[in-house]
């Protein structure tokens, strides 16, 4: 199993269907699970997926569309039933904080699991900091307040052999350069390059706006709503939503790497008219046009 991979859980937009259940994605990271926009039987499709309760880390809703939110009631309760030993944060647009409320509270149960809630608001933030990642938050546009989110790994360094053997730099005297940035007058940076770190952004329902745009660039993997084809553009542009083709121009402009297309409405039962538009859009890069259950690993660095 990748230690970075994208678990989806359910590809539908407002109405679900026999083969996609509402909007549900965890990203696995490096031992920590990122659970995003959990809709309505996300619990059931955890389950069906080989995602446990214990894997979550963090719970990340880019808007308060049930499609979108009302599994969180779910979800929550079941880290609680399963004593999930460590804290839980919950991210979540500061306008909504009242629907979040009343899913964090929708029944009786026992609290058993310490969940934070740190809202977003403006036109978005650094969420969080930590030594394998930071996550950040940008406002889209769509009629209810929206954000998506975008995870970038700090950039590190990779060792050249060929350099490290020149410079006569072997066994311990490797891991003490790397430590502490210089050995015997040689410099870490004399022996290695830069390692870029990896990145990974989550767009749902919105129009073209500059968030999307700064969201995907120079993303590794970019999950984006196609809720709509290119035929509907104006019907996507008035409910706030984006077609195929301008999911995979964002992509190709931004530089991404793999492209998952999600989120689709009902009106279309075939999925490949997805793929196909988005390649006449110029996107050239590794594209998938997301299941249910599927698991989509991070592409290897370059």
């Amino acid at each position: 199993m990748s230690a970075r991979e994208l678990v989806v859980l359910g590809t539908a937009s407002q109405v679900p269907t026999r083969h996609r259940n509402h909007n549900g994605y965890v990203l696995l990271w490096d031992g920590e699970g990122l659970m995003f926009d959990p809709g309505e039987g996300t619990q059931r499709q955890m389950l069906r997926a080989g995602v446990a309760a214990h894997d979550l880390n963090r719970i990340c809703v880019t808007h308060f569309h049930g499609d979108h939110s009302l599994g969180v009631a779910g979800v929550v309760q079941r880290i609680n039933l399963d004593r999930v030993p460590h804290p839980v944060t919950a991210h979540y647009p500061a306008s909504g904080r009242r629907f979040f409320q009343r899913l964090r509270y929708a029944t009786a149960y026992r609290e058993t699991v310490q969940l934070t809630e740190e809202p977003v608001a403006g036109t978005g933030a650094v969420l969080a900091d930590t030594p394998s990642y930071r996550l950040e938050a940008r406002r889209l546009s769509h009629p209810v307040e929206s954000y998506g989110y975008r995870i970038t790994e700090p950039d590190g360094r990779r060792m050249l052999p060929e350099l490290l053997a020149a410079h006569g730099i072997t066994g311990p005297d490797v891991g003490r350069l790397q430590r502490e940035g210089a050995v015997r007058g040689v410099r870490l940076e004399d022996v290695s390059e830069v390692r870029r770190g990896q990145r990974f952004a989550f767009v749902m329902d919105t129009r073209l706006c500059e968030g999307v745009h700064a969201l995907a660039e120079g993303c590794d993997m970019l999950v984006i709503e196609s809720t709509f084809t290119d035929e509907d553009e104006d019907l996507a542009t008035e409910h706030g939503h984006l077609t195929a083709g301008q999911a995979a121009r964002v992509a190709a402009a931004g530089g991404v790497r793999h492209l998952v297309l999600t989120h689709f409405s009902q009106r279309y039962a075939d999925p490949s008219v997805f793929e196909q538009q988005a390649r006449a859009a110029g996107f050239d890069g590794e594209l998938t046009v997301a299941r249910d259950l599927m698991r989509v690993p991070l592409p290897k660095r370059r």
